[in-house]
């Protein structure tokens, strides 16, 4: 059996933000992470032409800033070297492939009792702690729509997180499912890799430029959001035209407010709208059914593809192991209280990194989290 004042569960970026809040205020803890390595999806799961889609100064995490020479759009191997060296920084030592498997709090010892599996020893460890912060992101598990016909589908099916570059799929058809900035990026390296591309954009986007959104976040701090979002509408229209006729509408809400609501981002653009316009790209509708490697859309259209890459995002897995507290997190694994009073739940329960907030989120989330427990704990002592 093993006390611990504070368990985080996760050690991505959340999870490490929240242990150097705690550190720095000198509050105990034990962080556990199921995979063997530290931000894992990041490390092992994105794909190589990724950068962060914010401008650094939006992107750190709490009490360390990027290296003066640091590119403004940090990309993956920067961003992971970042993290590395905030682990090291801090001396976060997490306690990696261990899962949780199950978490109840007791009413009468006003503690959680967790039970953790040792996945190297194969062993079960009981862990009791004061407080319980989940970590362990809204990007746990891979999403997957059904689509009938799939299972019988002969060419490659493979989530984002497999994807690593388009070279391997030079002339080839390739379909991508998802047009958030995963999905649209994506599309962009197949094409530019001579593959034949084709996007399913099912829902409204905003597709903006880096610079706009940047210029947005800037004035959210100074004006109205409704007022700024009228301005980057206006300028994402004289930047890419009417982008109706190739199969991209925009939500009726704009950009931030949609953000500010939802946790929905806009798509940043990184040549793709460019390749849809001269047709290098085709945009599809939804899908009714797969007939082998044909597959035919809603509108009738029937094409043939060699592979088919899922860019359907992630879900949360830990309403599988966390008991008796679902009033923090609904079925999706995402909290129910609205952003900014999400993170925190009852009998000392947090959440860090699930509000679709990105890191400055995380970093808010984390700096939240530090301050309550720390007040939480002079309230016992008192």
């Amino acid at each position: 059996m093993e006390n611990v004042a504070v368990l985080i569960v996760g050690a991505g970026p959340a999870g490490l933000a929240t242990a150097v809040c705690l550190t720095h205020l000198s509050i105990p803890y034990v962080i556990v992470e199921r995979e063997d390595c530290s931000a894992s999806l990041w490390r092992n799961r994105a794909y190589g032409r990724l950068k962060l889609h914010l401008a650094k100064e939006f992107c750190e995490l709490p009490h360390m800033s990027y290296p003066a020479d640091a590119p403004t759009d940090i990309p993956k191997a920067l961003f992971v070297k970042y993290l590395d060296d905030y682990t090291a920084c801090f001396n976060i030592q997490p306690k990696y492939l261990t899962c949780v498997e199950s978490s109840t709090y007791d009413n009468d010892k006003k503690c959680w009792s967790i039970v953790a599996r040792d996945m190297a020893e194969g062993t079960t460890i009981n862990i009791i702690a004061k407080f319980l912060v989940l970590a362990s992101g809204e990007n746990s598990a891979e999403n997957i729509p059904v689509i009938p016909g799939l299972d019988n589908f002969p060419g490659e099916a493979i989530h984002s997180s497999r994807y690593k570059s388009g070279k391997s799929f030079s002339g080839k058809s390739m379909l991508v499912i998802g047009s958030g900035n995963s999905g649209m990026e994506i599309a962009y390296d197949l094409a530019t890799h001579g593959a034949n591309t084709s996007i399913i954009i099912r829902s409204p986007i905003h597709v903006m430029t880096k610079e706009l959104i940047w210029l947005g976040m800037t004035l959210a701090h100074h004006l109205p959001l409704n007022l700024v979002d009228n301005l980057l509408v206006m300028a994402t229209k004289f930047i890419f035209g009417d982008l109706s006729r190739h199969g991209i509408t925009m939500p009726k809400m704009g950009p931030m407010i949609l953000k500010s609501k939802t946790g929905r981002s806009a798509v940043i653009d990184v040549g793709t709208v460019g390749l849809i316009k001269k047709g290098i790209i085709q945009v599809q509708g939804s899908i009714s059914k797969i007939m082998g490697n044909i597959v035919k859309f809603q509108s009738g259209d029937e094409i043939s593809f060699d592979a088919v890459v899922f860019a359907t995002g992630y879900k949360s897995t830990t309403n599988m192991w966390l008991k008796n507290d679902e009033s923090m997190l609904n079925d999706n694994g995402l909290p129910r209280k609205e952003y900014p009073n999400h993170w925190k739940g009852e009998n000392r329960l947090y959440c860090a990194g699930l509000a679709r907030r990105g890191l400055a989120g995380i970093s808010t989330d984390a700096k939240n989290i530090a301050n309550d427990i720390k007040s939480v704990i002079g309230s016992m002592l008192g």
